[in-house]
């Protein structure tokens, strides 16, 4: 873009240059033809003059579009920052979302970690009495194969 306004002030410049060089033959009056008349005028400044109507017209053109561009810019980035707004409270919202999901799961975890512990210590307490009373069996067994060891050998004695 740089170079591109290098070249348009270039032109300008040759433009006036060139009109203040031959500005007697530009002010030189002559006929001219209007299509309907015909009138004596000078052609070189008529010429200058729609040339610089025309560089004005294009001037407020390029401002006209540039000023469009800068307000559907504005436009675009206000839009841009509704949306970027709205996909943050969303993905915040997902992340609510995962935080209470991942708060149930551990609730859950926690429960069934519970229900496992009371299961096997109610298994452990069972195994526990079973046990016991097989100790108290084999005890027994043992009390009873001693007095009759005993009995026997009282007999025998």
């Amino acid at each position: 873009m740089r170079a591109r306004t290098i070249v348009l002030a270039l032109i300008v410049l040759a433009t006036a240059a060139l009109a203040t060089l031959n500005w007697g033959a530009l002010a030189t009056p002559m006929p001219i033809s209007l299509g309907i008349a015909v009138v004596d005028a000078p052609l070189g400044l008529v010429m200058l003059g729609l040339t610089v109507l025309l560089g004005v017209l294009f001037v407020a053109y390029v401002l006209a579009l540039q000023g469009t561009v800068l307000l559907e810019t504005r436009r675009h980035a206000k839009e841009m920052q509704a949306q970027r707004e709205l996909a943050d409270r969303a993905e915040a919202s997902r992340f609510t979302e995962l935080r209470s999901f991942i708060e149930l799961q551990n609730q859950s975890a926690a429960q069934s970690e519970a229900a496992l512990r009371a299961a096997l210590l109610e298994r452990i307490d069972g195994l526990e009495h079973t046990l016991a009373a097989r100790i108290e069996q084999s005890d027994n067994a043992t009390a009873a194969y001693v007095g009759e060891l005993d009995d026997r050998l009282r007999r025998s004695a």
